[in-house]
């Protein structure tokens, strides 16, 4: 398929999928949301891929929906503003949450409104110095969504989640990384290495263990502790059975660095 929104490159294990409307600041249409559920699909279904990478062209990551693209109308005809969030902002962000790989979101630049929580869905989130992200919505009077309002209570704590949804404040990357938004802050001239260097480690280490990393994880956010703790026994059977984890122990005692196979 040829896209006309994005831009995808496949090597070394890594699918990088790169937002390619430099000239609206990446922002979001209805025909971006098609071509990253078609790109998305693809490196789920590739075997050979082991990490995917969403970043942006240009100056931004992206300045989240594009306001100019026509907006949907509910059942009596008048615009419906949750119409687009159901049809393409929520399944996109539960996609990504659940995406059996790992996922970097990588901030070349600000992340605004719902791109900004677009990429807290990711995995771990890399940043620019020069990048900031912006829970915008209040500054035209709308409610944060794609997931926002229940991501950053998660990350940063309900106060300080409310204080950055009421106030619409950017939030440069230093503070991302202070707050556990970003995990790594990277200068501008070498963001792109380091990420790249950060998706090779992914894309060579055990993708049926992060998978199961995953799973725990996400798992936590609603189990108690006897019933995380049995999820984790559970968990670690079928870690340790698999070929990498012979391979891993294989290689500790032979002291030479293991060569997974995601299974």
């Amino acid at each position: 398929m040829e896209f006309t929104a994005i831009r995808t490159a496949t090597a070394d294990g890594v699918a990088t999928i790169t937002l390619a409307r430099p000239e609206r600041l990446n922002a979001f249409t209805s025909a971006m949301h098609a071509e990253l559920r078609t790109a998305l699909d693809a490196a789920e279904s590739d075997a050979a891929v082991r990490c995917v990478v969403l970043t942006g062209e240009g100056r931004a990551f992206s300045g989240g929906q594009d306001l100019t693209e026509e907006r949907l109308p509910g059942p009596d005809g008048k615009t419906d503003f949750g119409a687009r969030l159901e049809r393409d902002y929520n399944p996109l962000v539960e996609r990504i949450y659940a995406f059996p790989k790992v996922t970097i979101a990588a901030l070349n630049g600000p992340a605004v409104g719902a791109s900004a929580n677009i990429a807290l869905a990711c995995d771990i989130l890399l940043a620019a110095r020069s990048a900031y992200l912006q829970e915008a919505f209040a500054k035209i009077a709308l409610v944060p969504d794609a997931g926002g309002t229940w991501s950053l209570p998660r990350i940063v704590g309900a106060k300080r989640a409310l204080a950055l949804m009421l106030t619409a404040d950017q939030i440069p990357a230093g503070d991302l990384e202070r707050m556990g938004l970003a995990y790594k802050v990277f200068d501008d001239a070498v963001f792109r290495d380091e990420v790249a260097a950060y998706a090779r480690r992914f894309a060579a280490a055990p993708a049926m263990t992060y998978r199961l990393i995953k799973e725990a994880a996400r798992s936590s956010e609603a189990n108690d502790l006897k019933t995380q703790l049995a999820l984790e026994a559970n968990l670690q059977r079928k870690a340790g059975a698999s070929e990498d984890a012979r391979e891993g122990v294989a290689a500790f005692r032979e002291k030479r660095a293991p060569r997974y196979k995601g299974r």
